[in-house]
């Protein structure tokens, strides 16, 4: 039988190696699998490129993960807030490389790794740095840049319900770039609140199907603390 639960998040986590990129979810703080990222900074592995809408907030979870000096590449699209003093001390210290990416396309290069599009023209950033080096085309009277998918050896989410098989639904916003993730990953890990039996989910309400997921860990709850908290002097 299908039985893609896992026992613990280090039982999950066997296997990520040095150098993977690694796709974690979340919008600030909102859908953060941070029980994932605690695992994955006692798992140990090194070098990772790491992919996140932004760059950490205070000293836990993705700014914890990047402190622990296990990150060597961020790619995102909103790296600096009042509280991402942890990547702008390694960024400027030159210990951690950035890619800027507008967040649709950022999205939209996950989700085409998912469809397999091989790349596609995007309007967004052409005429500005981030399209520097880029290839340009004009369409239909438009000015286009090309835009090349991203990849993830593995993706790290966190969903509200799970079956054994996998499937995957959300609550509200924690469910931001989960599914495309999920997609656009060789393995995807994903934390539940609650496992439910097959059936148990509305299938026309399942957003990631099971196909897309190697594991499943349930976790409990625990309130989310808002992003934007200055450092404390």
């Amino acid at each position: 039988m299908i039985n893609k639960i896992a026992d613990s998040i280090a039982e999950a986590l066997a296997g990520i190696q040095d150098g993977s990129t690694v796709l974690i979810g979340g919008f600030g703080t909102s859908g953060i699998p941070g029980e994932l990222i605690d695992g994955l900074i006692a798992h140990g592995a090194r070098d990772l490129t790491v992919v996140n809408n932004n760059a950490g907030n205070g000293d836990t979870g993705l700014a914890a993960l990047l402190k622990a000096g296990q990150v060597r590449k961020i790619i995102c699209s909103f790296p600096r807030q009042a509280d991402s003093w942890v990547f702008d001390e390694l960024y400027r210290s030159g210990k951690l490389e950035l890619e800027l990416v507008p967040q649709g396309n950022l999205a939209e290069r996950m989700r085409a790794a998912g469809a397999g599009i091989g790349a596609f023209f995007c309007p967004t950033a052409y005429g500005t740095e981030l399209a520097q080096g880029k290839e340009t085309r004009e369409i239909g009277g438009k000015h286009y840049v090309l835009e090349y998918p991203i990849h993830g050896d593995v993706a790290l989410i966190k969903a509200e319900r799970g079956d054994r098989w996998g499937n995957l639904t959300y609550r509200k916003s924690a469910r931001n770039f989960g599914p495309v993730m999920a997609t656009a990953a060789r393995r995807t890990i994903a934390t539940v609140h609650e496992i439910v039996e097959l059936g148990g989910l509305d299938p026309e309400a399942i957003v990631t199907p099971g196909i897309h997921v190697s594991q499943i860990v349930r976790i409990e709850r625990t309130a989310t603390q808002a992003a934007g908290f200055k450092k404390a002097a």
